[in-house]
């Protein structure tokens, strides 16, 4: 599986700034979670409204927030603790819905694009 790091439309990336404030016990045990998610291991992994849950059992109880897109894609969103996990989840959800409406302005770009150049070779 491919793994890769929303960008929102302001150029930040919430994964990386959640993954740049753990300390270096905890970045490490998130950075196996991911590589395990790279192979396709959901082993861990709970779904609710499109959005996984990977939990990592250790610690405060570490949690990965993403979505598959596809078969081979995988969008991290960021990530919490268990203590934080209601408002974790819902930060996902947004995110998810602002994937979702980048995703579909790109695709209707390319459209156009692609139509554009079909008249230009016409």
């Amino acid at each position: 599986m491919k793994v890769q790091e929303y960008i929102r439309e302001d150029s930040s990336n919430p994964y990386q700034e959640w993954f740049d404030s753990l300390d270096a016990t905890a970045a490490a045990k998130v950075a196996v979670a991911r590589s395990r998610l790279e192979s396709g291991n959901m082993s861990n992994v709970k779904w609710f409204d499109g959005i996984g849950e990977y939990k990592i059992d250790w610690g405060p109880g570490y949690r990965i927030y993403f979505v598959q897109d596809g078969k081979e894609l995988i969008i991290l969103f960021g990530g919490g603790i268990k203590k934080s996990q209601q408002s974790d989840i819902e930060q996902a959800k947004e995110f998810y819905q602002e994937y979702k409406k980048q995703k579909k302005k790109v695709s209707e770009e390319q459209e156009k694009e692609t139509k554009e150049k079909n008249k230009k070779d016409k």
